[in-house]
């Protein structure tokens, strides 16, 4: 039944606190003339209500898609890990998926070109399970620090509020780590069609743990059942305008009319003596393990299979935590998940509140909650009701329980900032441009970066261009090529000036080519 229909059926309507209302359409006024009385509480609760009614959109993946399914396990990994989702062929776990753009607001368009979030919650009787990557295997930094400073210069120039294309670029140029997911983000695979036709990756190196105290570092991918599908540049230009939220009304509509779209779970997996040896860092997440080396392993099937009854209540809501990981599968010591883990569920208590795990869209209900966390805003379970609030205490609670401990691990080393920007930047870029793409991939390629480029200063096409180079000399000139004629034609930008307070001074100085 629909909550339309449900309304209907009611006898009144009511105020948010159930009394009911006698009259929902006219405001109540001394005379037809009148002012407004102070004493109409069913005019303050509509709009006190309504004056409250938006809450702060996600910086990063404001934009999204939300849907609800099932993960299915089809084939048996008990060796590699103890968590209960995988423990026999068959079993079900009800789940989520949020899919999204990362650098627009709420209201921008899902056929940009931009990398895709590809969020999954799992309701396990362990607990939740967020399992919270991208369509990309990969990500443009590898050090957790610049996450904001990476963000800032995708989002608006701080004077002008505009996309600024100094301001990403100048960032790209000057951090060639990037280099591998630019160039996946400029391929063809950077404007997917909609949400069903694109693959999903955990991105970050895990740890799976056995029952038998095991370990293995993993990958996780999720492969789409749909097939690969991305949109020419012309195709979504034109939909942008048209139908900016293309790929939200795609999966909803699948989903309303049964075609409910599927994806394939596979794991990789690499021993503690392999990264050891391995060629470069295993945790870098700027780098990808090789398939051919590192084989897909199937696990599962993930199907979506009900579209979100409240789009507010179910997906605007829904908050995914990496730190949110069952009994079985850990971090490892990848730097930007380490630094998800605790940047996530503080935005969550920012946006949200610290009770959102208590909103039903995050409630691990699958699980029984036990701590000593009470109060709070927006309380709005019972609040553990007489139990104990603190602990150790003589009422509640073991004090160990073993087989639920993290697995031990042992670490040595100096403890400094160490600079991971001189580690090989364009090996396997080389391989995505000469091997993975063909020809004419490639053209589209270099038309695609300059077409974005040609919009920076030169100076800054420069330095971008010096890191294509790096990486084969096809591609800086297929790039540069493509520049000369933009820049002939004078489509070039002219020079972009800030301005900065210096508060030591206090004095406002404009600098130039900055």
């Amino acid at each position: 039944m629909s909550r339309a229909s449900k309304v209907k059926e009611c006898d009144s309507l009511t105020t948010g606190a159930g009394i009911p209302v006698g009259d929902k359409l006219n405001v109540l006024t001394v005379g037809p003339r009148g002012p407004l009385l102070v004493q109409d509480v069913v005019f303050t609760d509509e709009m006190a209500h309504f004056d409250r009614e938006r809450i702060p959109e996600r910086v990063v993946h404001a934009k999204g898609a939300g849907a609800f399914g099932y993960f299915e396990v089809t084939h048996d990994i008990t060796k590699f890990c103890k968590a209960k989702i995988f423990e026999h062929i068959g079993k079900r776990t009800p789940m989520a998926i949020r899919f999204s753009t990362v650098a627009g607001e709420s209201g921008s368009a899902d056929t940009v070109r931009d990398p895709r979030g590809f969020a999954m919650k799992f309701y396990t009787e362990d607990g939740n399970w967020d399992l919270v990557g991208n369509n990309t295997p990969i990500f443009f930094i590898r050090d957790a620090i610049l996450f904001p400073s990476f963000i800032h210069s995708q989002k608006r120039n701080p004077q002008t509020h505009l996309k600024d294309a100094d301001m990403v670029w100048d960032f790209w140029s000057l951090r060639p780590e990037s280099l591998h997911q630019v160039s996946f983000l400029f391929s063809d695979r950077g404007i997917p069609d909609g949400h069903r036709h694109m693959n999903g990756y955990g991105s970050h190196t895990f740890k799976l743990v056995n029952a038998y105290g095991n370990e293995i570092y993993c990958k996780f991918h999720v492969k789409t059942d749909q097939g690969i599908k991305n949109l020419p540049v012309k195709d979504a230009e034109r939909l942008a305008s048209e139908d900016p939220d293309y790929g939200l009304r795609d999966l909803y509509n699948a989903i309303a009319n049964g075609n409910f779209p599927s994806w394939t779970f596979y794991i990789q997996v690499m021993t503690f003596e392999q990264a050891e040896k391995f060629p470069f860092n295993p945790f870098d997440l700027t780098k990808i393990w090789p398939h051919k080396d590192y084989p897909l392993i199937p696990v599962g099937k993930v199907v979506l299979n009900r579209n979100p009854v409240n789009y507010f209540a179910e997906v605007e809501q829904m908050a995914f935590d990496p730190s949110n990981m069952p009994p079985g599968i850990e971090p490892s010591p990848d730097k930007m998940l380490q630094g998800r883990l605790f940047s996530y569920p503080d935005t969550h208590r920012h946006r949200l509140g610290p009770n959102y795990l208590q909103i039903p869209v995050n409630c691990p209900y699958r699980a029984r909650v036990a701590n000593y966390q009470r109060d709070g805003f927006m309380c709005i379970s019972d609040n553990q009701g007489g139990a104990p609030n603190y602990y150790p205490n003589s009422f509640t609670g073991p004090e160990e329980q073993p087989a639920l401990k993290e697995s031990r691990t042992t670490s040595s080393g100096d403890i400094q900032r160490f600079n991971s920007s001189v580690e090989d930047n364009v090996s396997q870029v080389r391989d995505f441009f000469v091997k993975v793409l063909n020809e004419e991939e490639r053209m589209r390629l270099c038309e695609n970066i300059a077409g974005h480029l040609k919009d920076a200063q030169i100076f800054i096409q420069k330095k971008a261009v010096k890191n294509f180079m790096d990486v084969h000399p096809d591609y800086g000139a297929g790039i540069q090529a493509h520049l000369d004629r933009h820049n002939a034609k004078g489509q070039k930008k002219g020079s972009n000036s800030y301005l900065y307070t210096n508060f030591w001074k206090g004095e406002i100085s404009a600098v130039n080519g900055m």
